[in-house]
């Protein structure tokens, strides 16, 4: 299997001292709520917007807002919400591609497996180069599989991001290997430290005493993270004043309080839902849990290592791409409380452990998983995909440009389910036709070439 590794080849330079040209980069994602591929688009889009080009984050879920939005926009990007309706809307990929053209776009990245869907046809629509990126499991792998295949021909580069998620695309045919790269998650490392006087705080504001010994986790409360697993170790592990700290809300949290309290670690347990501040959550702690089922590369592994914890996670997806065991943390089996509380016990009782791989760690994170290093990578990967495009040669007229020229038919209009109005404010169906536009309508249906 051909997986490559995107370390420079072809566009080193390019991608390390910036593309000869300005880009129209299109990020298009499913929501901006809180959530790993949530936080490497903000720090993706933040970056290459830093570095001098248009950067455009599209969210089409059919309730897309949320937090990460104005996080976007107060970094200087451009974000567009556009809500799909209930089901598959038929409309969305000619909406996208209105939008693409009205913003100039010259590279779409898909990211997770609505937006391959909707994104993929419409970058090629728009003859640009359209990148999609694998962040994690999907939930609907089987209800949408023909979906994702048919969307997957419009993709010139598939991206996971760690070679056990890229074996699994290829062992289970959701992508082909000769299209399939790497690039790892990375984040932005400046907001992760080991911070006394956060740690201080934040016991202070949960009530948790200083000399307590605090294990944590941050996550989603969902099946696939297996919290249940990890509050099984803990009524183990933890001692008398010790505390699990567990940061994230879903659809478990009333079952996992249940367990907590059946486990006798309702006073132990804290369940403090979705917070804002993570960097200052993980000083508070003094080890930090991951007992996912199944991962790509969690930032939250990344995040702990970051700020200096030693990780205990189970040796799941790209979880041991990150993480050494003995050397950084400990890697366990799925589903083996045993072998995790026993861990956790010996970091516990062994300070001087603890602390050498949270150092070991912070130093292997600062090395290999900053959101720069990611960039670099991903401008690496536009810059070959934009080569090729130049080598191959443009078409005289993209078929984004015939359906803008074709929106007033009001047949077309209705099959699509859109209207005279702009889809895209002062720039959509009903924006003034482009020269491309005019210049078709010039020419004899025969020169158009597509």
């Amino acid at each position: 299997m051909d997986v490559r590794d995107i370390y420079g080849a072809g566009g080193r330079d390019l991608g390390r001292a910036g593309l000869p040209w300005k880009l129209g980069i299109a990020h298009v994602v499913s929501s901006l709520k809180a959530g790993d591929a949530e936080q490497v688009v903000v720090d993706l889009a933040a970056l290459q917007r830093a570095a001098g080009h248009d950067v455009t984050v599209i969210a089409i879920a059919d309730d897309p807002d949320g937090p990460r939005a104005e996080q976007l926009r107060r970094r200087g990007v451009d974000v567009q919400l556009l809500p799909k309706r209930r089901g598959f809307d038929v409309s969305m990929t000619a909406r996208l591609v209105a939008l693409f053209r009205a913003r100039g776009i010259s590279l779409v990245h898909a990211h997770n497996q609505q937006p391959l869907i909707y994104a993929a046809p419409a970058g090629w629509l728009h003859r640009v180069p359209v990148v999609h990126t694998k962040h994690g499991v999907s939930d609907d792998l089987q209800s949408r599989r023909w979906l994702r295949s048919a969307a997957a021909a419009f993709v010139d580069a598939h991206v996971a991001v760690s070679r056990p998620t890229a074996e699994m695309l290829v062992d289970q045919g959701q992508v082909s290997a000769e299209k399939l790269h790497v690039v790892a998650s990375g984040l932005d490392l400046s907001r992760f430290a080991p911070d006394p006087v956060a740690r201080a705080r934040v016991r202070a504001e949960l009530g948790i005493s200083q000399q307590a010994w605090v294990l944590g986790s941050v996550a989603r409360l969902s099946a696939v993270k297996n919290h249940a697993l990890l509050l099984r170790a803990a009524a183990q592990a933890l001692p008398e004043d010790g505390r699990l700290l567990l940061v994230g809300d879903g659809p478990e949290r009333a079952r996992l309080v249940a367990l907590a309290r059946e486990l006798g670690l309702s006073d132990r347990a804290l369940f403090v839902g979705g917070r804002h501040g993570v960097p200052q959550i993980l000083a508070a702690l003094d080890a930090f849990a991951l007992c996912s089922i199944a991962e790509g590369l969690p930032l939250a592994v990344l995040e702990a290592m970051a700020a200096g914890l030693p990780v205990v996670a189970t040796a799941v997806g790209g979880v041991p791409t990150a993480l050494t065991d003995g050397y950084t943390g400990f890697l366990v089996p799925s589903g083996d409380a045993e072998a995790l509380a026993a861990r956790l016990t010996e970091l516990r009782d062994d300070p001087a452990l603890a602390a050498r791989m949270g150092r070991y760690g912070r130093k292997v994170t600062l090395q290999r998983y900053s959101a720069a290093r990611m960039v670099e990578r991903y401008m690496d990967l536009y810059a070959l995909l934009l080569v090729r495009q130049l080598h191959r040669g443009m078409p005289a007229v993209r078929p984004s440009d015939l359906l803008a020229y074709a929106r007033s038919s009001s047949f077309l209009q209705r099959a699509l389910g859109v209207s005279a109005a702009a889809e895209v404010p002062g720039r959509g169906w009903g924006a003034p036709r482009s020269d491309a536009a005019a210049s078709a309508r010039r020419r004899s249906p025969i020169a158009l070439s597509i």
